[in-house]
């Protein structure tokens, strides 16, 4: 009897996680209706798939020559309605990186910097792994993504702006070279 139950929990598990933990569906984003052109790029906007590739590959090379090289080029989920964003759970925000296991993008975050902000998010997670990025210091986490993606917006609310000030100094200091490395010590 105790085999049973255990063996039903362990086959419904994973349909639990799907209903209950939404970020998880990143991982199968067809599943949710939502079209995958290639690999790495989904979107539930087919005819804008021309425009999602274009940022993810103009994404890519940036991310990689300001921060270094991608070891597993992360699927990116370009939603162009709020409906496919909210499927994944995410709430607010313009746009997530569930660990290495995948990028959303939010309808109005169809633009260079926000795609990029979210690649090196994922190079943070390969780099660093899950628990330091999870407990890292803020403002190396979102200092970095806000810098180094060149977003553009001169002022961002305080807390990011401190974050992102503090990250270019840190930077100043230690440079593209040892970047990692260092990180690894904070």
């Amino acid at each position: 009897m105790v085999q049973r139950s255990l063996l039903i929990a362990v086959l419904l598990l994973p349909a639990a996680a799907w209903a209950f933990i939404k970020p998880v569906r990143v991982v199968a984003p067809r599943l949710t209706g939502i079209s995958c052109s290639s690999e790495f790029i989904c979107t539930d906007a087919p005819a804008r798939y021309p425009e999602a590739a274009t940022l993810y590959d103009e994404a890519v090379h940036f991310v990689e020559s300001a921060a270094g090289p991608i070891g597993k080029k992360p699927r990116v989920t370009f939603c162009a309605t709020a409906a496919c964003f909210q499927a994944f759970g995410l709430g607010k925000r313009s746009a997530a990186t569930i660990g290495t296991l995948g990028i959303v993008i939010s309808p109005r975050a169809w633009k260079p910097y926000y795609v990029r902000h979210e690649m090196i998010h994922h190079l943070q997670y390969e780099q660093l792994g899950m628990i330091k990025v999870w407990h890292g210091p803020e403002w190396f986490i979102e200092g970095m993504a806000y810098a180094l993606s060149e977003d553009p917006r001169p002022q961002l609310s305080e807390s990011f702006e401190h974050d992102r000030s503090r990250f270019k100094n840190w930077y100043r200091q230690v440079g593209k070279q040892q970047l990692w490395i260092e990180a690894s010590h904070l």
